[in-house]
Protein backbone atom coordinates (compact mmCIF):
# COMPACT_ATOMS: atom_id res chain seq x y z
CA UNK A 1 0.00 0.00 0.00
CA UNK A 2 1.11 3.44 -0.89
CA UNK A 3 1.42 6.45 1.36
CA UNK A 4 0.47 9.71 0.27
CA UNK A 5 0.54 12.74 1.72
CA UNK A 6 -1.97 15.16 -0.31
CA UNK A 7 -0.78 19.16 0.82
CA UNK A 8 -3.70 21.05 -0.19
CA UNK A 9 -5.83 24.33 0.04
CA UNK A 10 -9.87 24.27 -0.89
CA UNK A 11 -9.40 26.91 -2.85
CA UNK A 12 -6.51 25.55 -5.48
CA UNK A 13 -8.06 24.95 -8.88
CA UNK A 14 -4.87 22.44 -9.17
CA UNK A 15 -5.30 20.78 -6.33
CA UNK A 16 -9.06 19.80 -7.38
CA UNK A 17 -7.88 18.76 -10.25
CA UNK A 18 -5.08 16.76 -9.31
CA UNK A 19 -7.25 15.06 -6.23
CA UNK A 20 -9.38 13.86 -8.98
CA UNK A 21 -6.54 12.61 -11.69
CA UNK A 22 -5.55 10.66 -8.38
CA UNK A 23 -8.85 8.80 -7.53
CA UNK A 24 -9.14 7.69 -10.66
CA UNK A 25 -6.17 6.61 -11.20
CA UNK A 26 -6.22 4.23 -8.24
CA UNK A 27 -9.25 3.03 -9.35
CA UNK A 28 -8.05 2.25 -12.61
CA UNK A 29 -5.01 0.84 -11.27
CA UNK A 30 -6.68 -0.79 -8.04
CA UNK A 31 -3.53 -0.02 -6.39
CA UNK A 32 -4.04 0.49 -2.73
CA UNK A 33 -3.50 4.00 -1.23
CA UNK A 34 -3.54 5.72 2.05
CA UNK A 35 -4.43 9.11 1.55
CA UNK A 36 -3.57 12.13 4.05
CA UNK A 37 -5.07 15.20 3.36
CA UNK A 38 -2.36 18.18 4.87
CA UNK A 39 -4.20 21.86 5.07
CA UNK A 40 -2.36 24.82 4.07
CA UNK A 41 -4.06 27.67 3.50
CA UNK A 42 -2.69 29.82 0.63
CA UNK A 43 -4.22 33.32 2.28
CA UNK A 44 -3.97 33.25 6.13
CA UNK A 45 -5.48 35.83 7.99
CA UNK A 46 -5.72 38.43 8.51
CA UNK A 47 -3.48 38.76 5.43
CA UNK A 48 -5.17 40.77 2.37
CA UNK A 49 -7.39 38.25 0.14
CA UNK A 50 -6.52 37.62 -3.18
CA UNK A 51 -9.13 38.29 -5.79
CA UNK A 52 -8.52 35.85 -8.59
CA UNK A 53 -11.80 35.96 -10.64
CA UNK A 54 -10.93 39.64 -11.75
CA UNK A 55 -7.13 38.68 -12.11
CA UNK A 56 -6.19 37.97 -15.91
CA UNK A 57 -3.22 36.56 -15.33
CA UNK A 58 -3.99 34.04 -13.01
CA UNK A 59 -6.86 33.21 -15.73
CA UNK A 60 -4.36 33.14 -18.17
CA UNK A 61 -2.49 30.15 -15.55
CA UNK A 62 -5.30 28.43 -15.06
CA UNK A 63 -6.12 27.41 -18.80
CA UNK A 64 -3.63 24.53 -18.31
CA UNK A 65 -6.84 22.64 -16.39
CA UNK A 66 -9.43 23.35 -18.39
CA UNK A 67 -8.30 20.09 -20.79
CA UNK A 68 -7.40 17.38 -17.71
CA UNK A 69 -10.55 18.55 -15.89
CA UNK A 70 -13.05 17.86 -18.91
CA UNK A 71 -10.86 14.51 -18.96
CA UNK A 72 -12.07 14.27 -15.63
CA UNK A 73 -15.73 14.82 -15.75
CA UNK A 74 -15.24 18.00 -13.62
CA UNK A 75 -17.36 21.13 -14.74
CA UNK A 76 -15.04 23.46 -13.20
CA UNK A 77 -14.91 27.47 -12.86
CA UNK A 78 -11.78 28.91 -13.55
CA UNK A 79 -12.11 31.12 -11.44
CA UNK A 80 -15.35 31.06 -9.59
CA UNK A 81 -17.37 34.08 -9.35
CA UNK A 82 -16.35 34.26 -5.53
CA UNK A 83 -14.64 37.80 -4.88
CA UNK A 84 -12.57 38.08 -3.18
CA UNK A 85 -10.97 34.00 -2.49
CA UNK A 86 -12.35 32.90 0.65
CA UNK A 87 -9.99 32.20 3.73
CA UNK A 88 -10.04 28.44 4.35
CA UNK A 89 -9.17 28.30 7.83
CA UNK A 90 -12.74 28.04 8.94
CA UNK A 91 -13.25 25.09 6.35
CA UNK A 92 -10.30 22.97 7.55
CA UNK A 93 -11.26 23.79 10.76
CA UNK A 94 -14.92 22.12 9.66
CA UNK A 95 -12.59 19.60 8.17
CA UNK A 96 -10.90 18.45 11.39
CA UNK A 97 -14.74 17.89 12.97
CA UNK A 98 -15.57 15.63 9.95
CA UNK A 99 -12.07 14.03 10.14
CA UNK A 100 -13.33 13.12 13.69
CA UNK A 101 -16.55 11.95 12.33
CA UNK A 102 -15.40 9.67 9.60
CA UNK A 103 -16.04 11.80 7.03
CA UNK A 104 -13.09 14.14 6.20
CA UNK A 105 -13.24 12.58 2.61
CA UNK A 106 -16.24 13.16 1.85
CA UNK A 107 -16.67 16.87 3.20
CA UNK A 108 -13.14 17.54 1.89
CA UNK A 109 -14.94 16.89 -1.29
CA UNK A 110 -17.76 18.62 -0.82
CA UNK A 111 -15.59 21.92 -0.08
CA UNK A 112 -13.56 21.81 -3.24
CA UNK A 113 -16.74 21.17 -5.44
CA UNK A 114 -18.72 23.62 -3.90
CA UNK A 115 -16.27 26.41 -4.55
CA UNK A 116 -15.20 25.61 -8.05
CA UNK A 117 -18.26 23.90 -9.46
CA UNK A 118 -21.35 25.75 -7.52
CA UNK A 119 -19.51 28.83 -6.83
CA UNK A 120 -20.49 28.99 -3.29
CA UNK A 121 -18.37 31.34 -0.60
CA UNK A 122 -16.52 28.53 1.43
CA UNK A 123 -15.49 31.49 4.11
CA UNK A 124 -18.80 32.21 4.99
CA UNK A 125 -20.08 30.22 8.17
CA UNK A 126 -23.53 29.36 7.34
CA UNK A 127 -22.51 28.50 4.21
CA UNK A 128 -19.94 25.60 5.79
CA UNK A 129 -22.56 24.45 7.84
CA UNK A 130 -25.02 23.97 4.92
CA UNK A 131 -22.48 21.79 3.33
CA UNK A 132 -21.18 19.47 6.33
CA UNK A 133 -25.06 18.72 6.64
CA UNK A 134 -25.23 17.66 3.33
CA UNK A 135 -22.42 15.36 3.86
CA UNK A 136 -24.27 13.62 6.75
CA UNK A 137 -23.13 16.11 9.73
CA UNK A 138 -24.93 17.33 12.66
CA UNK A 139 -25.27 21.05 11.80
CA UNK A 140 -25.85 22.32 15.22
CA UNK A 141 -22.70 20.78 16.12
CA UNK A 142 -20.59 21.73 13.60
CA UNK A 143 -21.43 25.81 14.23
CA UNK A 144 -21.08 25.35 17.44
CA UNK A 145 -17.44 23.66 17.42
CA UNK A 146 -16.43 26.40 14.40
CA UNK A 147 -18.06 29.00 16.57
CA UNK A 148 -15.99 28.04 19.40
CA UNK A 149 -12.74 27.71 17.74
CA UNK A 150 -12.83 24.00 18.98
CA UNK A 151 -10.16 23.16 16.37
CA UNK A 152 -8.63 26.49 15.98
CA UNK A 153 -5.06 25.46 17.01
CA UNK A 154 -5.45 21.80 15.47
CA UNK A 155 -5.55 23.87 11.98
CA UNK A 156 -2.82 26.59 13.00
CA UNK A 157 -0.52 23.38 13.86
CA UNK A 158 -1.08 21.92 10.72
CA UNK A 159 -0.59 25.43 8.28
CA UNK A 160 2.65 25.47 10.52
CA UNK A 161 4.02 22.12 9.92
CA UNK A 162 3.09 22.27 6.15
CA UNK A 163 5.21 25.75 5.87
CA UNK A 164 7.98 25.58 8.87
CA UNK A 165 8.29 21.29 8.29
CA UNK A 166 7.51 20.47 4.88
CA UNK A 167 8.63 23.73 3.46
CA UNK A 168 5.75 23.53 1.40
CA UNK A 169 5.61 27.18 -0.98
CA UNK A 170 2.95 25.82 -3.04
CA UNK A 171 -0.09 23.37 -3.40
CA UNK A 172 -0.64 20.82 -4.41
CA UNK A 173 2.28 19.28 -2.99
CA UNK A 174 2.35 15.66 -2.93
CA UNK A 175 4.58 12.93 -1.18
CA UNK A 176 4.34 9.50 -2.20
CA UNK A 177 6.34 7.00 0.19
CA UNK A 178 8.02 10.43 1.38
CA UNK A 179 8.83 11.37 -1.62
CA UNK A 180 7.64 14.54 -3.38
CA UNK A 181 6.07 13.83 -7.05
CA UNK A 182 5.93 16.58 -9.30
CA UNK A 183 3.08 17.12 -11.90
CA UNK A 184 3.09 18.56 -14.86
CA UNK A 185 -0.30 17.67 -17.06
CA UNK A 186 -2.88 17.18 -14.07
CA UNK A 187 -3.97 13.89 -16.08
CA UNK A 188 -5.12 10.82 -14.78
CA UNK A 189 -2.88 9.06 -17.04
CA UNK A 190 0.43 10.85 -15.53
CA UNK A 191 -1.03 9.87 -12.45
CA UNK A 192 -1.44 6.63 -13.03
CA UNK A 193 2.34 6.23 -14.26
CA UNK A 194 3.52 7.83 -10.79
CA UNK A 195 1.44 5.46 -8.94
CA UNK A 196 3.15 2.42 -11.17
CA UNK A 197 6.36 3.71 -10.49
CA UNK A 198 6.38 4.50 -6.95
CA UNK A 199 4.44 1.20 -6.82
CA UNK A 200 7.87 -0.58 -8.49
CA UNK A 201 10.02 1.28 -6.25
CA UNK A 202 8.21 0.37 -2.88
CA UNK A 203 8.55 -3.55 -4.58
CA UNK A 204 12.06 -3.66 -5.00
CA UNK A 205 12.93 -2.04 -1.77
CA UNK A 206 10.54 -4.24 0.10
CA UNK A 207 12.77 -7.28 -1.46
Amino acid sequence: MLDILFVTDFVCPYCLVAKEALGQALEETGIQADIRIQPMELTEEPQERVDTYHDEKRKAGYQVLVEPARQLGLDMKLPPAVSPRPYTRLAFEGWHFAEEKGCGRAYSDRMYRAYFIEEKDIGDLEVLVQLAESVGLEKDSFRQALLAGAYSEKQREACTYSRKVLQVTGVPTIYVNGQKVMLRDYTKEEMMQILREKTQEKGTTEK
